[in-house]
């Protein structure tokens, strides 16, 4: 059954809070009822993009595609009726969270190597050591 773009997919008698999410397939649909996001409400309660922060910090790789889903289903229509205006502002907000998310991944990488980083400031702050202080566990 194909559905119009634009219509809801819930009947008039349902109530919104057991409704499926528009635009959402399965996956993403489980991913959103193990952060507690459970109806239309939710997402318009919480906001698209605090909705995608949720399901990230849980863990899932959810994508911007995530995000213009959620976007649409907050006005009730087919993601691919978005505004491009819309559009660009979510992406321009996931792009800022994929920066800021690459950078702190880099800061803590145990790639960086032994007595590098930030990490390793911290660390060294934490002990009272300085980076020219040698280790005295011999």
């Amino acid at each position: 059954m194909t559905r119009a773009i634009g219509k809801s997919n819930r009947s008039p008698n349902q109530p919104k809070s057991m409704e499926k999410i528009r635009n959402v397939g399965p996956k993403s649909a489980a991913w959103l009822k193990q952060v507690g996001v459970k109806s239309t409400d939710d997402v318009r309660a919480i906001g698209a993009f605090n909705v995608f922060l949720k399901v990230r910090k849980a863990g899932f790789k959810a994508s911007l595609n995530l995000i213009y889903a959620l976007a649409a289903a907050e006005i009730d229509c087919d993601w691919r009726e978005l505004k491009p205006e819309r559009k660009q502002e979510l992406a321009q907000a996931f792009a800022e969270f994929e920066a800021q998310a690459k950078a702190q991944r880099k800061i803590f990488s145990p790639r960086s190597g032994p007595g590098s980083g930030a990490v390793s400031s911290i660390l060294e702050q934490a002990l009272g050591k300085s980076e020219s202080e040698p280790d005295s566990d011999h």
